[in-house]
């Protein structure tokens, strides 16, 4: 039995950063995943400023419980789903991990940097629709 749909205003992840001029300022993403569909999985990533949409099995995506042993400093990444019609790669730095759209980790086309929390919890709504 699949989990009910989760809406982006029960998974809201937030975080605090430093701006370089020492200024903290918050930023939420919300989580939406979306398994209605007969390819695979939607998740649905959104902040004020922008909104990313990758496809990828369920399977895959539960993947993602190993975020943080893709280590960008070691140059290893995870290969989980699509977005554009381009490959998504994901890799961690320290509480952050980023979110790499394009051939491959190294020639990428679109970066997004969201907090480690935000992909603990992509894994676990995977999990919870699988």
């Amino acid at each position: 039995m699949k989990a009910p749909l989760h809406h982006c205003s029960e998974l809201l992840i937030s975080a605090r950063h430093q701006a370089p001029n020492g200024c903290e300022y918050g930023r939420v993403v919300d989580v939406t995943l979306d398994d209605s569909g007969d390819s695979g999985a939607v998740v649905k990533l959104q902040t004020e400023a922008w909104e990313l949409n990758i496809r990828a099995p369920l399977a895959d995506l539960m993947r993602l419980r190993g975020i943080k042993e893709a280590d960008w400093d070691a140059r290893r990444s995870l290969p989980v789903g699509t977005c554009a019609d381009a490959r998504v790669f994901w890799a961690a730095n320290e509480e952050q991990a980023t979110i790499l759209i394009g051939q491959d980790d190294e020639t990428w086309d679109i970066a997004v940097t969201v907090p480690l929390g935000t992909v603990d919890q992509i894994a676990r709504l995977a999990q919870e629709h699988r």
